[in-house]
Parts: structure tokens; C-alpha cells; sequence
């Protein structure tokens, strides 16, 4: 696992984790995001089967780059992604019938994830198995992390508000997250002007 980290450049987590984060940035898979994530645990267990798909369908994307046809390219990637879902889900209802009822349609609802299916066709296709596997890391971790601190957000503010276990509450919360990261990257790139206009 450290050698496989040590792979990626900054820049490459940095996209990732922040500054091109799936969920809070480019706004990818918000269906579940905004659904599933009213409590910490299933934030947590949509985020593990999403980063497994990822991790998954990248791997045997980028495996069979050499050998995908490019007329029958995507619905392959498809069919990977859906494979790999399906056997998530199937072992989820076995291990963990509760989790798997909670999830409900959004579970096998990861197979339409643009997110899943954009990274295969973007980066899997046209870099090996390392560097795929690396990314579907990356962009897992950061899909995940939005999702957890999402559900962990909306499960303390829900024992007051109502709102915040609402899928309506979820978006306004995500917001207030996009909200809170555009103004820390303000800061960043200018320091200087942010004091300033304080001291006015």
C-alpha cells in the first residue's frame, strides 16, 4: 500500500482530496451524497462500496485497455462497473442485512455513478494498472470523506433539526461545505487581502 502511494504525485491526492473533489467540486454522484448520508454509518458504508467499484472496474478497465474495442468500449466498463456492484450488494445482504436495507435502491444505484463510469473512460483506458488503481484510491477517498463528514454532519444536527436528515437539508449543508471551501482557497492563493479587509 505505501509503494502505491508513493506513486501519486501531491498534486494528484491534492486534485483529488480537495481541489478536484468528485462530490464537492466537480458535484458527482449527488443522488446518493444527498440521499444516503443521513447518518454516519451509512455514509461510511456507501463510500466503502463505492470506493471497492472504483477500485475494481479501474483495475480490469485498465488491464484490458489493449483488448476493448473501441465501438464496444463503454458498455464493457458497464458491465464491469455492474458486475462489481452486484457482487458488493449480494454480499452486503448476506453479512449485512441492515446496512443493505438502509442503503436500499441506492446501492445498485452506484452503476449509473458518472463518477465510476467517468473515471474508467477518462483515466483507466489510457493508464496501467497502477496508476488506475491509484486513482480510483484517490477519487474514492475523496467521494468518501465528503460523504462521511456529510452524514456526520446531518446525524448531530438532526437530533434538533428535522431538515438536516432531509434530502433538502443535505443539499443546503453541501453547500454551506462548498461554501466554507471556496472561502479556505480564497484565503490560501490570497492571505494578504483577507487580513487586510479584516483590519478595515
Amino acid at each position: 500500500m505505501k509503494s502505491l502511494m508513493s506513486q501519486g504525485s501531491a498534486l494528484q491526492w491534492r486534485e483529488g482530496l480537495w481541489s478536484r473533489n468528485p462530490a464537492l467540486v466537480m458535484l458527482l454522484g449527488l443522488c446518493p451524497l444527498l440521499a444516503v448520508s443521513n447518518s454516519i454509518i451509512n455514509g461510511s458504508a456507501l463510500a466503502i462500496a463505492t470506493l471497492l467499484t472504483l477500485c475494481v472496474s479501474n483495475t480490469i478497465v485498465a488491464a484490458l485497455r489493449h483488448h476493448m474495442v473501441a465501438t464496444v468500449r463503454i458498455p464493457m466498463a458497464v458491465l464491469v462497473i455492474a458486475s462489481t456492484v452486484t457482487v458488493i450488494e449480494q454480499l452486503m445482504a448476506a453479512y449485512a442485512p441492515g446496512l443493505h436495507r438502509s442503503l436500499g435502491i441506492f446501492l445498485p444505484l452506484i452503476v449509473t455513478n458518472c463518477l465510476i463510469l467517468g473515471r474508467a473512460e477518462i483515466y483507466a483506458r489510457t493508464h496501467s494498472v497502477p496508476e488506475a488503481l491509484l486513482d480510483a484510491l484517490i477519487m474514492g477517498l475523496g467521494f468518501g470523506l465528503v460523504l462521511i463528514l456529510l452524514g456526520a454532519i446531518r446525524e448531530m444536527l438532526g437530533t434538533t433539526l428535522l431538515i438536516a436528515l432531509l434530502p433538502p437539508g443535505a443539499f443546503i449543508l453541501l453547500g454551506f461545505m462548498l461554501a466554507l471551501k471556496n472561502a479556505i482557497d480564497a484565503f490560501i492563493k490570497h492571505p494578504s487581502r483577507q487580513s487586510n479587509e479584516t483590519i478595515k
